[in-house]
């Protein structure tokens, strides 16, 4: 007598199943490799943009500058610097350089020292690095955008 197995076999309807599910597994794990890339090229864009900005060796290179002394830790600053973003949209950055000075690093405690400006101030300098002009405080994006404007008009680059 034959014995007989004691597994079942699979429908073929369940057979087709998994493979739609290892299609939809796989499919799936490309899609999280996809989005961890994005996220990883966004997260070094982010910090070579930021590096840029705190690279205060740039003041005096030719192109006119708007340094913001900036504690990272006071949200008045944070506030400036979220509507001095928002003023220089549209200005091409080879126009205005906007760069920061943390006054948390020492390079940037330098540099308000030197001016004798608290932070929550930005500097508006031409593009030898003398200082033109001093905004101090929080202001609206659109009087900055107005300075800003004022400022390329009386030191093009």
């Amino acid at each position: 007598m034959a014995k007989s197995s004691k597994r079942k076999k699979k429908p073929a309807a369940s057979v087709e199943g998994a493979r739609k599910n290892g299609l939809s597994r796989r499919l799936m794990m490309l899609g999280g490799v996809a989005v961890v890339t994005g996220v990883g090229v966004f997260s070094v864009n982010a910090v070579q943009a930021t590096a840029a900005e705190h690279d205060l060796s740039r003041i005096g290179t030719g192109t006119p500058a708007i340094v913001q002394i900036h504690d990272p830790q006071c949200s008045l600053c944070t506030a400036l610097q979220r509507e001095t973003r928002k003023a220089l949209r549209g200005i091409p950055d080879d126009q205005l350089t906007y760069l920061v000075a943390n006054i948390r690093n020492n390079e940037g405690a330098a540099f308000a020292n030197r001016h004798g400006q608290p932070h929550v101030t930005l500097l508006l300098l031409d593009g030898a690095g003398q200082v033109q002009q001093v905004i101090n405080g929080v202001q609206d994006r659109g009087l900055l955008r107005d300075a800003f404007t004022a400022h390329l008009a009386r030191n093009p680059s």
